[in-house]
């Protein structure tokens, strides 16, 4: 049986991840721990979300993983998240944007900080990430980067900052696909469903509990998603699998963007 397995190229790789400490930057730590790459798991000081609780799970898959404070609007944060990969493991050869804001707000009572701040985490974060991904990563690397299938699909009402962040994500990893392309390098985004994470189960700015609950049934598979289903989906764009693969968007929602409205 060992002789049928596959080898999908991402063993003593090194990953640099923000957004680590929760939802899916977290369940990505743990599949990339599975499949042999070292993390280096960038975190927000500000999450409520222990980034040990990463680490820890991390190591007991048996993979090594580095906690880096990150705020992803300072520049100078990004570039130290992707040197201490090359300081610590000696290479960088994945670069996944994984961080994200969520918070609701109308347009008339919208202010411009508020739009400015989710623009400058949820967009030039990505982009920020990336400049300094870029500057590290190895030749054939890959860079991901987390949509939404608000923007990224969907319009939703009262969260037009976010929606406009996650659809300008698109644009800039095509545009970066194009770029890097000449060094082998692949970017690619993920476009999320509904996911069970600690985001969208806040009752106050996504749907919480209760609405998730009820648009599962809304879903052709009948739930909403689960983090490590999306991290395998960002694992399998990280490796030797999707090798042909840039500039695209893999939409992950059970069948939700397909379904007749009816």
């Amino acid at each position: 049986m060992d002789s049928l397995k596959r080898d999908d190229g991402l063993a003593g790789k090194v990953a640099i991840i923000s957004g680590a400490a929760s939802g899916i930057g977290q369940a990505l730590a743990l599949s990339y721990a599975q499949a042999g790459v070292k993390v280096v798991a960038g975190y927000f000081p500000g999450d409520p979300h222990d980034i040990q609780q990463t680490v820890d799970k991390v190591i007991a898959a048996g993979g090594q993983c580095i906690p880096v404070a990150l705020d992803v609007r300072s520049q100078q944060q990004c570039d130290e998240l992707a040197s201490t990969a090359v300081q610590e493991f000696g290479r960088l050869d994945i670069v996944v944007a994984a961080a994200g804001i969520l918070r609701q707000a109308s347009i008339g009572e919208m202010s411009d900080n508020e739009w400015d701040d989710m623009l400058s985490v949820d967009l030039s974060g990505v982009m920020r990430l990336f400049r300094s991904g870029s500057r590290q990563i190895e030749e054939g690397g890959s860079m991901i980067a987390i949509s939404s299938i608000a923007g990224g699909v969907y319009g939703w009402d009262h969260h037009a900052h976010y929606a406009a962040s996650k659809s300008g994500v698109l644009g800039l990893v095509r545009s970066l696909a194009v770029e890097l392309a000449e060094r082998r390098v692949r970017v690619n985004t993920i476009i999320p469903g509904l996911i069970e994470t600690p985001q969208s189960l806040d009752p106050v700015n996504s749907l919480g509990s209760d609405g998730l609950k009820a648009a599962g049934a809304y879903i052709p598979l009948g739930r909403v998603g689960r983090a490590d289903e999306v991290a395998k989906v960002v694992r399998f764009l990280s490796g030797d699998d999707s090798s042909y693969i840039t500039g695209q968007e893999l939409i992950v929602d059970g069948g939700l963007t397909v379904r007749w409205p009816g």
